[in-house]
């Protein structure tokens, strides 16, 4: 393991992936300080590790359109492409973190001689692998990751968020208007409809809090974001569409609190230790959940959840959480 001079990491997406895997990468320096870092990620999630000091190379890939049937000759010639670049680089070791057949196979055309992945990785990814480290079901993703770390010889103990320099002053304005120095952050967006907690009750939520909130999000979350600013009786505005990954990651650093569904940009406030007010329902917390002791996610009592559906006919475990269990949540933060 001492010889590794060159590295590549295979973590495409997705952004709170993304960012349970910066424990990871810290490790990993750290043990192999003269190693280079590759790092695959996927196109649109770049702005969360460029310039990253502990990152020697970016390889971004347009995994999206990979899976447009229409497009499979030049899908195929674009893997052919980056094999032979990877091949080019003559690396020692290559880590799947993802653990899915497109990731797997770009584990397998690296021509790393040493190829790591979980022992449980999915749709056949594993058969890529040359060393398989089993990471278990019922853990956190960042726990799961430095089990990996541990394998390699780093040491997995101490957990460090090592995000990118980047501007990190106080964020100006929102609207044309300053920002108040202590405010909070709402991200009403998912990436599964299931996930999402009625934008209203975010904004019931906002006009209820001693300070005024900024919610974040995608241009795909504007109508949500436009819900919770009408719901809050004047005390929200809204950002969503109108930052780039660092802007997101200055609004998120500087937060007293950030409510949010399970969602990327809640990953990043935990990581910079921001305390997060999480709301839970089909997916795990005991998986996903915001890291560390910092936080307090809150869930419905509906016994079919955590089911990690991503369609459901009434949504009922999001819908069970209430108003009055996010402030509480929230005035224990705050106190």
């Amino acid at each position: 393991m001492g010889a590794y001079r060159k590295i590549l990491i295979i973590k495409p997406s997705s952004l709170g992936d993304v960012v349970h895997s910066l424990p990871f990468l810290n490790s990993v320096r750290q043990r192999f300080p003269e190693a280079e870092i590759h790092w695959v990620i996927a196109k649109g999630l770049e702005g969360l590790l460029e310039g990253h000091p502990l990152i020697n190379r970016l390889i971004i890939i347009n995994k999206d359109s990979w899976k447009r049937i229409s497009r499979a000759g030049r899908t195929i010639r674009e893997f052919a492409e980056m094999a032979g670049m990877m091949r080019a680089e003559g690396y020692d070791l290559a880590v799947d973190l993802q653990g899915l057949l497109r990731s797997g196979l770009i584990t397998l055309l690296s021509g790393a001689r040493e190829r790591i992945g979980f022992s449980e990785a999915r749709e056949g990814s594993v058969l890529c692998y040359n060393r398989r480290v089993r990471g278990g079901a019922d853990i956190h993703a960042v726990d799961r990751y430095m089990k990996i770390a541990g394998s390699l010889g780093c040491d997995s103990s101490g957990i460090v968020f090592s995000f990118p320099r980047f501007d990190d002053s106080m964020p100006a304005v929102v609207d044309g208007e300053a920002l108040a120095d202590t405010y909070a952050v709402i991200v009403p967006g998912a990436r599964w409809d299931t996930k999402r907690w009625p934008a209203g009750r975010f904004g019931k939520v906002a006009s209820m809090l001693p300070f005024p909130s900024v919610v974040v999000g995608s241009a795909a979350d504007v109508p949500l974001a436009e819900l919770v600013v009408a719901s809050s009786d004047g005390k929200a505005r809204s950002l969503a569409g109108r930052t780039d990954l660092r802007g997101l990651m200055r609004v998120m650093k500087h937060a007293c609190v950030v409510i949010s569904n399970d969602s990327g940009p809640m990953h990043i406030a935990a990581g910079f230790n921001v305390p997060v007010v999480a709301l839970f329902g089909p997916t795990s917390a005991e998986r996903t959940g915001p890291y560390g002791p910092r936080h307090i996610v809150v869930r419905g009592a509906e016994p079919c959840a955590p089911c990690f559906r991503r369609k459901c006919h009434n949504l009922a475990c999001m819908r069970a959480i209430t108003t009055d269990m996010v402030m509480q949540a929230v005035r224990q933060l705050i106190a």
